[in-house]
């Protein structure tokens, strides 16, 4: 099986696989995925639970759903990668500048206090959270999972603001994958800003 990344080091996938280095000496990549999503549906509600007037959205809670989710099953959970990565034509942030450019993007959200309580109408609501989503997307800070705890961390941005989880069942995942692209690709977050006004209830 050939990676689905292309990197410069591949030392936390089994060799030869794309199936990651875990805990639990899995080396079933569909019983991987089955439990990396238990955890996370577990994690749903925890942080659902635990948000309050009182969390920010800053880059540590960021890194800690990662970290909290899943640190049972990989050493690397929470932390930003050190090598370059791409996928296909796409090509993420560097490993050497990741956290130089993530203290930037947080440091953007901070100066709208997080998009909390944000009174503005769903539209523009929807606008930055599709800009701030295009930005972590590119930025791709972990080494695996990145898309997953993305959605988790506007998830909660979302019932902060009084929405449900962004509904994104109504389209395809070549949609999203397209939208994505584009966020990587072109610096525009156009059409996830139409997936994410759509999906906002």
């Amino acid at each position: 099986m050939v990676s689905k990344y292309h990197l410069r080091s591949n030392s936390i996938y089994i060799k030869d696989t794309d199936i990651p280095h875990n805990k639990l000496g899995i080396i079933s990549a569909e019983e991987l995925h089955e439990l990396e999503g238990e955890l996370l549906e577990e994690a749903y509600q925890v942080f659902y639970q635990e948000l309050d007037e009182h969390t920010l959205f800053n880059e540590d809670y960021f890194k800690a759903l990662h970290q909290r989710t899943f640190e049972g099953l990989y050493e690397w959970a929470g932390e930003y990668r050190q090598f370059n990565m791409s996928k296909g034509t796409s090509r993420f942030c560097q490993g050497a500048y990741i956290a130089t450019n993530s203290a930037k993007i947080f440091n953007k959200l901070a100066k709208i206090n997080y998009l909390k309580e944000f009174t503005k109408p769903k539209e523009e609501l929807a606008k930055q959270l599709a800009y701030f989503k295009c930005e972590l997307i590119a930025l791709h800070p972990f080494y695996e999972l990145n898309g997953r705890i993305t959605r988790l961390f506007f998830d909660m941005i979302a019932i902060s603001n009084g929405y449900s989880y962004i509904d994104y069942s109504n389209i395809s995942p070549e949609t999203y994958i397209n939208a994505s692209i584009e966020c990587v690709q072109f610096a525009n977050s156009d059409s996830m800003e139409l997936i994410i006004t759509n999906g906002l209830k």
